[in-house]
This record gives structure tokens, sequence and C-alpha cells, in this order.
């Protein structure tokens, strides 16, 4: 199996990169030979050209590494704060991130739960960014598969809610948990275990954030794919094996370059759309509009590898046969009853135009916890946002922190107030009152 096709389309990739690199080196000399200002034409229409040709170029031939979080400095009641990482807890798979602000304040405690779906923690930037001055935030940062030695063991569906619920429990009491996107399942998973055996850790409030919660509640392309395909296709057509050149050499795993074709295909005329104006940007010297699209773009084309385990277990248990609504969820062996969830507060998130986790999905997770009161179930519809507009962006700032903001205080044990100089100057709001998903 080693030895097989999986192996070889992953050294065919390598080699490939490989292959481009002077390429690549050129592309780079050249952009550099033009930019010099004693290099002649380089600032006239065809050296422009030319530079834009070698920039696209270089970018095509580029493996874009994980981003920096990049957060220094934020504003906290008018005043610049700086900023630090740290990493508090390291573990095989993931390390648990701290966002130390050099400023003595007592904000609710949060445990941001990033995606493992593709794309680095650090897509997660502006939410964090945007909760950093109301609240301290803890990310956990997922760590490529292929950087993973095979001696760390494995990594399934089971070891990322054990992570949850460690992170909680490392975290202490009155810690609250926000999950964008793909963890709204493992994360809904570790707070029902921890409320059927009465942790002290269990958090005070739960905000599912455009998660799969129920993927029968409304049907998206990626629904369609994971249900009109066996486990096996996946397992035989996309599972590959890493190359001796990787510290996980041997591990089994979804690589990111495969992901990030069917990401690109999903949407592709508008990334080409995207990189054309991009090149006419370049041409015409437009800095601003380059840099944007290209900001853009360097987070969006840095992927990571995910263990196979995490992924088939993923998609057969929440896209085929829906384990968690059914009641049929099983962690460790231990079945999954989110009505046992009486201490922690529920806010989902949907974004009205949301073709990932369409509107329904993330709702669905209200008819679950039905051991919650009415005053600790609470939902929003954000109109005109999709998928990543419901955790980052203008509406995300504006509209969806505060509400959220404003559920983790309401619950959080001895900040039921939000301090004055932390309410954003607007604040406008689409809350809808929780309605069965199947409605």
């Amino acid at each position: 199996m080693l030895l097989g096709g999986g192996f070889v389309l992953y050294q065919l990739y390598e080699m490939n990169y490989n292959a481009a690199q002077p390429l690549n080196f050129f592309a780079r000399a050249l952009q550099a030979a033009l930019q010099n200002p004693l290099f002649p034409g380089g600032q006239s229409e065809f050296g422009r050209l030319l530079g834009a040709s070698a920039e696209m170029i270089e970018r095509g031939t580029r493996r874009f590494g994980k981003p920096a979080f990049a957060i220094e400095e934020i504003v906290i009641g008018g005043e610049p704060v700086s900023v630090t990482e740290e990493i508090v807890l390291a573990k095989p798979f993931c390390e648990l991130r701290h966002f130390v602000r050099d400023i003595e304040r007592d904000d609710p405690r949060v445990l941001i739960v990033a995606p493992l779906s593709g794309h680095h923690a650090t897509l997660l930037r502006g939410t964090v960014k945007a909760l950093l001055p109301h609240h301290d935030c803890y990310v956990a940062d997922w760590i490529d598969a292929k950087q993973v030695p095979l001696s760390d063991g494995a990594f399934s569906f089971d070891s990322y809610v054990d992570y949850v619920i460690e992170f909680l429990r490392f975290l202490g009491p009155n810690t609250h948990v926000l999950a964008v996107c793909q963890p709204a399942v493992p994360v809904m998973a570790a707070v029902s275990l921890m409320a059927a055996g009465n942790d002290p850790a269990q958090p005070p409030t739960m905000t599912l954030m455009g998660g799969p919660i129920d993927t029968r509640a409304a049907e998206t392309a990626v629904t369609k794919l994971a249900e009109n395909k066996p486990i096996s296709w996946f397992e035989n057509t996309v599972i590959q094996t890493v190359p001796f050149t990787y510290p996980g050499a041997g591990r089994r795993v979804y690589p990111g370059f495969i992901q990030l074709t069917g990401f690109m295909q999903m949407n592709l005329d508008r990334h080409m759309n995207a990189h054309v104006k991009l090149f006419d940007h370049l041409i015409r010297g437009d800095g601003e509009g380059a840099d944007a699209t290209k900001r853009f773009y360097d987070e969006y084309m840095a992927v990571l590898d995910l263990a196979s385990d995490f992924y088939l277990e993923t998609v057969e248990q929440v896209f085929q046969t829906h384990l968690l609504p059914r009641g049929l969820m099983r962690v460790n062996g231990e079945l999954i009853e989110p009505k046992a969830i009486r201490k922690t507060a529920l806010l989902t998130v949907e974004g009205e135009l949301d073709d990932i986790s369409a509107p329904g999905q993330t709702l669905a997770a209200h008819d679950l916890c039905s051991g919650l009161r009415p005053s600790q179930k609470s939902s929003m519809l954000q109109p005109g946002v999709g998928h990543f507009g419901i955790f980052n962006g203008k509406r995300w700032r504006e509209n969806i922190m505060p509400v959220v903001r404003n559920w983790i205080r309401q619950h959080d044990k001895g900040h039921s107030l939000v301090p004055k100089a932390d309410l954003a100057p607007k604040a406008s709001v689409t809350v809808a009152k929780p309605t069965s998903a199947a409605a």
C-alpha cells in the first residue's frame, strides 16, 4: 500500500514542484532587476508588462507556506495595546496558542477552535483580531500532518474531540468555546461528553459558526460530493502517502494540494477573474489593488495535509451517515448525547449565502440541545454574507462579533456587562430565534 498510487502521486507532485524552481528563481531575479531604479526601462509600459508576467509566474510556481497571525497591536478604549503570541500547550497535531495582550484586564476567556479542513488556523486572523479587545483569546492551531512523524501515532475524529476536551480542562472552568465551520461537530461532541460527566471545565457558552451539525438540513456542493461517493472512493482517490522528504514520511494523508484543487474548482471563474484583475493591477502599477488580492491568495493558497483517519471518519460520520443528529455518534465508545448539555449556553451563527455550510445545518444544533432552556439558546442569520464572511470582514466585525461578544458576557461568571469603552459604534444585527432545522 505504501508504494501504491498514493505514494506515486505525491512524489509526482513533489517532482513537478522541484522542476519548476529554476523558473521561479528566474522570475524572482527578473522582478528584482526591473524594480531596480538603475535598470533601463524597468518602469516603462513594456517593463511593467514584463514585471507583471514575472510576478504571476513566480506566484504560480511558489509553495505558499503557513502565514503568520501577525497580530502585533490592537486598540482597547482608544489606546493601542501590543499583542504577543505564546504556545501554552503543544500536542503532536496541534498547538494551543495564546494571544497575550499587554494590558491588565479580566476579560472572558475564549477557546477558538479553528477548522481542520485544509487551511491553516491563520485563516481566522480577522476573527481573533476582532475578539481580542474584548476577550482573552486562545486558538487551537492545527499542525500539518506531513510534519508529524509516524512515531507520534494516528489522529482520528476521536482524537480531535479528545484535544478539545484537554484544551478546555487545561484552560480551566469558565472558558468559553467558539467553533468555526468544521469543528462544530467535534466541539459539540466534546461539550456533550463533558456535560454527561459533569466536568467542572464545561464551557459557559458554545458558539457554533457555519458548521455542519446536520448536513441534511440544506444541500450544498460539498454535501452532494460526500453523499454521492462511497467512503472507499475517497480512500482510494484522495488519500496519499507522505514522501520520505518530510518528517511525516509514510503517513497516510489527504494532501493540501488536492484539497486546494477542490477549493479552486468550486468557484473557478471567480478565482480566474481575480487573477486577471491582479495581472491588470500589476501592469498599471496599482500597488494597493494588487496587494489586497495577493494578501488574500497568500492565505488561500497556503494549505496543510490532514491525517487520513480524521478525514475519512469526518466524511463518513458527518456527511454520509449523519451520526450526531441521528443520536448514533460515539467517541471512544461513549454515546454522544447533546441533550445532556445543561450548563453551556448555545449560540449559532449562519450566513445567508453560505455555500459550504448552508443555513439550517448549524441551526440544527438547537433541536439536539434539548436540555437547554430558551434563555440559553440564540441564533443569528447574517444577510448578504457567504461562508468566509461569517468570521472575517466588515460584517463580522460590525454585525456578528458584537452579538458573539455580548452572548459570552451575558453567560460569563462575573462579566455580565460590556465595558462602555469596548462597545462598537455600529452594531446592526439580525438575530432570529431558533427554529427547527427541518422547517
